[in-house]
């Protein structure tokens, strides 16, 4: 990541950071998605054949895409965002064997607990401290990959958010 560009972007841009991570954690907690239990409900297609499947995040994940949808529509209006100089849109498109690895390992991780990081981040003012076992593991995965990646392939860029 190059360091210049995150330290010098507008305060609108950390202003729009907030109120997005703002909006998102409270969406989450609205929506029960902080709960391991409600969202292993929803995970569990098992349960549909005895009437134990809730569908209910379905409707999250339908009104997520619907507003992201919307507001990609207008944004692609624009010649230049309002809080960056430039769009950045993302770099790897390709499916190769690290995002298929990596969507593994997170599906396998988000159905054992019923978390996903930001769920997981959101449900820190919920679940303190049962809470910071899950966090605690999904840095060490974090720094593990992020070791890997150094030690194997300095200059894997491909992979790594652009700012």
């Amino acid at each position: 990541m190059n360091q210049r560009s995150t330290t010098h972007r507008p305060i609108l841009f950390h202003a729009g950071a907030l109120a997005a991570g703002l909006l998102f954690g409270m969406g989450l907690a609205i929506s029960r998605m902080i709960d391991p239990a409600k969202v292993q409900a929803f995970l569990d297609i098992a349960a549909i054949r005895t009437g134990g499947w809730d569908p209910s995040l379905a409707f999250v994940l339908g009104a997520a895409v619907l507003v992201n949808m919307g507001a990609l529509r207008i944004a692609h209006r624009r010649r230049q965002p309002l809080a960056a100089t430039v769009y950045s849109p993302p770099g790897a498109k390709a499916v190769d064997w690290q995002l298929i690895t990596g969507s593994a390992l997170f599906g396998v991780g988000w159905g054992l607990s019923g978390l996903c990081p930001g769920p997981a981040i959101a449900d820190i003012a919920f679940s303190l401290p049962e809470i910071l076992i899950f966090l605690v593991a999904m840095a060490v995965g974090w720094g593990g990959v992020y070791m890997t990646r150094r030690l194997g392939a300095p200059a894997d860029s491909k992979t790594q958010a652009s700012p």
